[in-house]
C-alpha cells in the first residue's frame, strides 16, 4: 500500500463526488418554482425534498455494507450514472407522480455512490494522509453541492425547467471517465472476509461512540437541511428570483467546501474537541442574527447565512474520519451511517417541521433548530471524548 500511487484514485473519486452532488444540490432552490408549476403547496414540496433526502441518504450503511464486501467498483459507476440521469429529468415534468418517481430515483443513486467512494477514499490513501484526503473529498462534495443551485437556478430563471435534462450529460461523461480511471481494488490490500450482514449492524449500532458521533452529525445535519429547504420559499415569497435564491445557497454550501478544506488546519491548531464545539454553538447566535437582518439589511443577513455554511461544515471531515477510525474494517458501511443515515433520519423529521413551517412561520422553526445543537453540544461532545 506504502508504494501505491493515490493520487490519480483520489483524483477521479474527487471529481466523481463534486459531479454526483451538483446534482443533489439542484432541487433545494428551483423547489418552489416547480411547486408552482404543479400547483403544490409548501408542505408537499418540502414532502418531495425530504424524500430526496431519505432515499439519498438512510439506505447508505446497507449499501455501504455490500460496498464492503465487493472488490467492484459497481456502485461509484451505477450511482453517479442514475443520479444524473434522474434528477436532470425531475424539474420537467408535470405532474407531481412522475416528480415523485424521479427524485426517488435519481437520490438512490447518490445513496448507492457515496459509500463506497467514502471506503475508497480511505482504501486508496497513504495511513498519514487520510485525514487530508477526507477532507479534499468531503470538500469536492461540499463545493459541487454548493454548484448545484448556481446551475439549477441559473437554468431555470435563463432557459426554463424544461431544458433541465441536458444537464445528465455531464455526469454520463464522468461516469465513464472514473470507471475508466479509478483503479480496481485488486490492486492494494483488502479484507477478503466476507461479513456477516446482521453481526456487523449489530456490532456498529452497539458502539457507543459511533452513536455519539451519529448524534452530532445528525444535530448538524438538521440545521443545513432545515435552512437549505425552507429558505428557498422565504426568499420566493420575498420576491426573489430563481437566481438569487440559487446564489445564496451556493455561497452557503461553498463557504462550507472551505470549511471542509480547512477543517484539518483547524483541527491541529484548537484540538479536535473544540472543533465541533465551534461548529455547533456557533451556529444558533447566528440564526438569530440573520432572523434580526433579513428584511432590513439583506446584504448582512446574506453574508451570516454564508458564515453559517463555513462552520458548520468546518466539523464535517472530522467527524467522518473519527468515526471511520473507531472501527476502520467497516469503513463504507460507517461512512453511510455518518454521510447518510444522519441525513435520512433529518429528512423524516423534515416531513412534519415543513408543515410546522407552513403554519407558524419559516424563522421561529429555524431559530429552535438551531437552538437544539447548541444547547446538546457540551453534554454530547463531553460524552464522546471521556469515552
Amino acid at each position: 500500500m506504502d508504494n501505491f500511487d493515490e493520487k490519480r484514485p483520489q483524483l477521479w473519486l474527487n471529481t466523481a463526488h463534486f459531479v454526483n452532488d451538483i446534482y443533489t444540490g439542484m432541487l433545494n432552490p428551483i423547489m418552489p418554482f416547480v411547486a408552482m408549476k404543479l400547483g403544490i403547496t409548501m408542505a408537499i414540496a418540502t414532502i418531495v425534498l425530504s424524500l430526496s433526502h431519505i432515499c439519498a441518504s438512510l439506505l447508505q450503511p446497507i449499501f455501504g455494507f455490500f460496498a464492503d464486501n465487493m472488490r467492484k467498483r459497481v456502485f461509484i459507476f451505477w450511482g453517479l450514472l442514475t443520479t444524473a440521469l434522474f434528477i436532470s429529468l425531475a424539474p420537467s415534468v408535470t405532474h407531481l407522480v412522475p416528480l415523485i418517481v424521479f427524485v426517488i430515483l435519481g437520490s438512490l443513486g447518490s445513496s448507492l455512490f457515496h459509500p463506497q467512494a467514502l471506503g475508497f477514499v480511505m482504501k486508496f490513501s497513504k495511513s498519514e494522509n487520510i485525514s487530508k484526503n477526507m477532507g479534499i473529498f468531503m470538500g469536492f462534495g461540499t463545493l459541487g453541492f454548493a454548484l448545484g443551485p448556481i446551475v439549477s437556478s441559473g437554468i431555470t430563471q435563463f432557459l426554463g425547467l424544461e431544458k433541465m435534462p441536458f444537464l445528465a450529460i455531464l455526469g454520463v461523461s464522468v461516469a465513464c471517465l472514473m470507471f475508466a480511471f479509478v483503479p480496481k481494488t485488486s490492486h492494494i490490500s483488502a479484507n477478503k472476509s466476507r461479513k456477516d450482514f446482521f453481526k456487523t449492524f449489530k456490532t456498529i449500532l452497539s458502539n457507543r461512540k459511533l452513536n455519539l458521533l451519529n448524534v452530532i452529525a445528525m444535530l448538524k445535519t438538521l440545521v443545513t437541511t432545515s435552512s437549505c429547504i425552507l429558505l428557498p420559499f422565504l426568499w420566493k415569497d420575498m420576491g426573489y428570483n430563481p437566481f438569487y435564491i440559487g446564489f445564496a445557497l451556493f455561497a452557503f454550501n461553498f463557504a462550507g467546501g472551505i470549511g471542509s478544506f480547512i477543517s484539518r488546519k483547524f483541527e491541529m491548531r484548537v484540538g479536535t474537541e473544540n472543533v465541533f464545539y465551534f461548529s455547533m454553538i456557533l451556529t444558533f447566535p447566528m440564526m438569530i442574527l440573520f432572523m434580526l437582518m433579513y428584511k432590513t439589511h439583506p446584504t448582512i443577513a446574506l453574508i451570516t447565512f454564508i458564515l453559517m455554511g463555513l462552520i458548520q461544515w468546518m466539523a464535517v471531515p472530522v467527524t467522518m474520519v473519527m468515526a471511520q477510525s473507531v472501527l476502520p474494517e467497516y469503513k463504507s458501511i460507517i461512512g453511510g451511517f455518518i454521510n447518510g443515515f444522519s441525513w435520512g433520519v433529518v429528512a423524516i423529521a423534515m416531513t412534519v417541521i415543513g408543515f410546522i413551517a407552513q403554519a407558524k412561520g419559516i424563522i421561529p422553526v429555524l431559530l429552535v433548530v438551531s437552538a437544539i445543537p447548541a444547547v446538546l453540544s457540551y453534554p454530547i461532545v463531553k460524552k464522546l471524548f471521556t469515552l
